[in-house]
Order: structure tokens, then sequence, then C-alpha cells
């Protein structure tokens, strides 16, 4: 079936504040100043379309965005090959992150400003029956069940394949309506964190193989956990994990967004479960390496480069 677009990715689009360079997390109480700062646009809809847009692929982003910086939301969206013509503009901010960056994690602090008119949009047909028009639509966000109900099986009838990465969000995954979604989809894409909350259980009380098994036998067949510096691994088939090459991480906001970016590259092109979190392992991987969630990322020619050079030297 012919489509126009390869994805549409859904969901929150952040203006991301990242400060960067910390040796440590800031004391409570304290003040402390960032050696560097830089203004990127985030949210892993618009992350991962244009992690997909900088490979080349057809991708278009469906989002609610403030006025006061929708011209340049659509300006960068437009600089790193995804079409914004699907973004809502409504009157107020967008949502705004301030991210806090070290060389090994990050932590955000968040307003959700437009983005929660975002279900309310997912309502409008219209808008479902375009989302039919792509070879695999991403969500990235908690996608309420109420609207996974209307959307998988209108997608599944058109041929278009899914996955979603809810994100941390405990509370949605304590419904077990949502694990449902979860479940349903092509593709599931949570990080190690997200899996062990999942089947009860902690980073640090099980190795990742056994998070992966565990998930395994609560019925996603579909997971692609990500492990950050350690890799990935998938129970999609036989259980599969991959090493991420190491990199000088400069800043890990986005990372596990441009690792979805990769997965789906691959999935569209039909290829093994380990070719797909390979490349999402080199896309994460890279894009760590400047700063914000988008200057890393690489182009086409760079990933086909790095990739012969990690996997097959």
């Amino acid at each position: 079936m012919s489509k126009r677009w390869d994805v549409i990715t859904v969901g929150e689009i952040y203006i991301d504040h990242v400060l960067m360079g910390f040796a440590s997390w800031p004391e409570p109480g304290s003040e402390v100043f960032a050696p560097s700062y830089k203004r990127e646009l985030g949210g892993g809809a618009a992350i991962t379309a244009c992690g997909l847009g900088r490979l080349g692929r057809k991708v278009a982003v469906l989002g609610v965005v403030g006025v006061e910086e929708g011209e340049w939301i659509d300006s960068v969206l437009d600089a790193n090959g995804a079409d914004n013509s699907k973004l809502q503009w409504v009157g107020g901010h967008s949502g705004t992150t301030i991210s806090i960056s070290t060389s090994s994690d990050r932590a955000f602090l968040s307003y959700a400003g437009a983005n929660i008119l975002l279900p309310a949009r997912l309502d409008d047909y219209a808008v479902a029956k375009w989302l039919t028009q792509a070879q695999h639509v991403h969500f990235a966000m908690a996608l309420p069940r109420s609207v996974a109900l209307r959307l998988l099986p209108l997608l599944r009838r058109a041929e278009t394949t899914v996955s979603i990465d809810p994100g941390w969000q405990p509370a949605w995954y304590d419904d077990e309506a949502n694990r449902a979604t979860c479940r349903e989809v092509d593709i599931f894409l949570p990080n190690e964190k997200e899996a062990a909350y999942i089947v009860g259980s902690t980073q640090q009380d099980k190795k990742p193989e056994e998070i992966s098994a565990a998930v395994l036998r609560m019925g996603f067949a579909n997971a692609v956990i990500k492990l950050g510096s350690k890799g990935a691994i998938a129970t999609i088939g036989k259980s599969c994990r991959v090493c991420a090459p190491a990199v000088q991480v400069v800043d890990t906001t986005g990372a596990g967004d441009a690792f979805d970016a990769g997965v789906i590259d691959v999935f569209l092109e039909g290829a093994t479960v380990e070719a797909m979190l390979r490349r999402g392992c080199l896309l994460g991987s890279l894009s760590t390496c400047a700063a914000g969630a988008l200057q890393g990322l690489p182009r086409r020619q760079q990933i086909e480069e790095e990739y012969e050079r990690v996997y097959k030297s």
C-alpha cells in the first residue's frame, strides 16, 4: 500500500532549556552555575522526527504548540527535515522543560503548556485518518486508553505499523489497560528503569537479561529495552542484546528518543532485531556527543560509516 509518509510521530513538544556540565547534582537549597547552556527543541515526538528526518525519511510531526514559540519550533523542525504542517498552534506557551545534565544522567523539570490539548487533537477523526497515510506511526507519549482503542484498530486496518515510548509514567503503567496498549503495538520502547518498574523490580535488583525475561513472561513480546550506555535488549523473537559504542558524552538529553529513531528506521526496512538494536544504539550514542538533543543527530552517511566501523570492523 502506497503511503505519503514513512513515519508520523505523535506526542508532546517542549522547549528544552539545557543546563550542562554539572559534576554532581545540585544540593537542595543551594545555587550552582552551569558551565554551559543551550536552548533546544525537545519532546520525544520532535526529537525522534528530527532523527528520522536527518536520515532522509519522509517524516511528519503531530502535536500542539503555543503561538509564543510556534514560529521557532516550525523553523527547527523544517531545518531537520521534519514536516510541521500538522502542528496545531494555540494561545499561550508551549511545553517547557529545564534539563539538568551530567555526563552520566539527567533530570527534568517540566511545564506541560499547550501539550494538555493533545488528547483532544487525537479525537479529531480527520487527524486519525491522516495518521493512516504513514507507513509507521510512533507515539512518543502515554497514550490514553480511550484514544488507543479508537486509533490502533484504524491504523491496523490501514496496514500502518505502530510503536510507543510512553516515557517515565508510573501511574500510567499501573493501569493494566495501558499495559494492554503496549502489548498491542508492534514495538514497545521502554528504558531499563521503566521496564523494571513494570515487572515490580528496580534496576539494581536484576540484570537486564532478567528484566527482559520478566517483561516477556508478562506478555510483552514486542519490547525493545533501552539500557543507556550498556546498549539495548529486545524480547522480539528470541532475546537479543547489543552493546552501545563508546563515545565522549557531552549531554544525554534526548538519547532515548534518538535511539527510537534508529530502531524505527531499520524496522521500516524489515531488517533483523539485532540490526534494529545496533542502529538504535548508534543513534542514541552519537546524539550524546553534542549539546542538546538535536545537534548530535547523524546524517545517513555518517550512521552508515559508523555502523561499518563499530559493528563490522
